[in-house]
C-alpha cells in the first residue's frame, strides 16, 4: 500500500506473514504543557499504524526546535513521547533535531501487520455500521473552550488507539478503518465511501463529543480548518442537521478515534462496550455523504 490509492500508511510485505506499516506524522504545539505536547504528537503518530490493524515496533524522533528553547521543555517532550511509545509496545530508537523558529514534533513509526489483514479505508458494504471510538471536538475544544474543555479534550489526545485497533483485530465482519485527523469526520468519512463506492450516511445526534464542544460549535466558534475541510466534501455533502453538528464533523482532529465500517453483529459487540459509538451506516448507493 503506497500512494495509489494513499491509506494511513505505507505497508510494505515482507514475507507470507510479515509486513512493514510505516508512517510519520509532526506538528507545531497545540497546547501549552510540553508533556502533553509529547505524549499527544506520540499517540497521534502511532494512530496510524493501528488504523492499518497492525503492531507499532519502534520509533524515531523528528523534531525542530528554536536555538533559545528552553532544555527542559525538550526533555519533557521526548520524555513523554517515549512513555507513550511504551505504552504503545514500542520504543523509540533515535531520531534527528536541527534548529528552527517554530518548535515542530512527531515521530516516523514502524510496525507489523499480516499481510492478509490489512485494514484500509475500502471495503464498506451496504448495510455495514459505522463506529468511532473517540470523542470529537478536539480542535474547537482547544480553540474555544474552558480550562476543563481543553483538560478533557488533552485527555483524550493522549490515549492511544491500541485498545481500540486489537478490538478491531480479534473480530470478523471489519470490513474499512481509518483514523480521524486533519480532514475530520466529514473528510474521512468520505474517503471510505469513496473507497468502498457507497453512500455514508451520519447521525448527528448519535456523535460522541468533549465536554463543552458542542456548546461552542453552537455559539458559531469555527476553527481554521473547517472551511478548508467544508471545501474538501462540498460537491459530495448533504446535510439536514444543524450546523452546529455540521461544524463538529468538519473539526480537524488531532489524535482521533479510529472510524470503523463493520456488520450489525460486529457493532453490536463492540458498542457494548464504553469505547465504541455507533454514528451511522452505509447504502449501497452512489458514494456520498449525508449529515442528518
Amino acid at each position: 500500500i503506497g500512494l495509489a490509492p494513499f491509506d494511513d500508511a505505507a505497508v510494505y510485505k515482507v514475507s507470507d506473514d510479515i509486513a512493514l506499516v510505516s508512517t510519520t506524522d509532526f506538528f507545531p504545539p497545540l497546547v501549552d504543557d510540553p508533556s502533553d505536547f509529547g505524549a499527544i504528537a506520540a499517540a497521534n503518530a502511532c494512530s496510524d499504524v493501528y488504523a492499518m490493524g497492525g503492531k507499532v515496533l519502534m520509533a524515531v524522533n523528528v523534531a525542530a526546535f528554536p536555538e533559545n528553547f528552553p532544555r527542559e521543555a525538550i526533555v519533557a517532550i521526548f520524555a513523554a513521547a517515549s512513555d507513550v511509545m511504551a505504552q504503545a509496545g514500542g520504543s523509540v530508537a533515535g531520531g534527528h533535531t536541527i534548529r528552527n523558529p517554530e518548535p515542530i514534533f512527531g515521530l516516523a513509526v514502524q510496525g507489523t501487520v499480516h499481510p492478509d489483514r490489512i485494514f484500509t479505508k475500502g471495503g464498506a458494504r451496504d448495510g455495514d455500521v459505522l463506529l468511532l471510538s473517540k470523542p470529537l471536538g478536539t480542535g474547537i475544544a482547544l480553540a474555544g473552550g474552558s480550562e476543563s474543555d481543553k483538560a478533557a479534550a488533552i485527555a483524550g489526545m493522549r490515549q492511544l488507539n491500541r485498545d481500540a485497533s486489537e478490538r478491531l483485530q480479534a473480530s470478523t465482519g471489519v470490513r474499512a478503518v481509518t483514523d480521524v485527523t486533519g480532514f475530520a469526520l466529514a473528510g474521512h468519512g468520505w474517503e471510505m465511501s469513496d473507497r468502498s463506492g457507497a453512500r455514508l450516511i451520519i447521525d448527528s445526534s448519535s456523535l460522541p463529543l468533549y465536554e463543552g464542544a458542542h456548546e461552542i460549535a453552537a455559539s458559531g466558534h469555527r476553527t481554521g480548518g473547517d472551511p478548508r475541510n467544508r471545501a474538501y466534501v462540498a460537491d459530495r455533502l448533504t446535510t439536514t442537521a444543524d450546523d452546529s453538528y455540521v461544524a463538529l464533523c468538519m473539526d480537524p482532529q488531532t489524535s482521533g478515534g479510529l472510524l470503523a465500517a463493520v456488520t450489525p453483529e460486529v457493532a453490536k459487540t463492540l458498542c457494548s462496550t464504553d469505547q465504541w459509538t455507533q454514528i451511522g451506516y452505509f447504502t449501497g448507493e452512489t458514494p456520498g455523504i449525508e449529515i442528518r
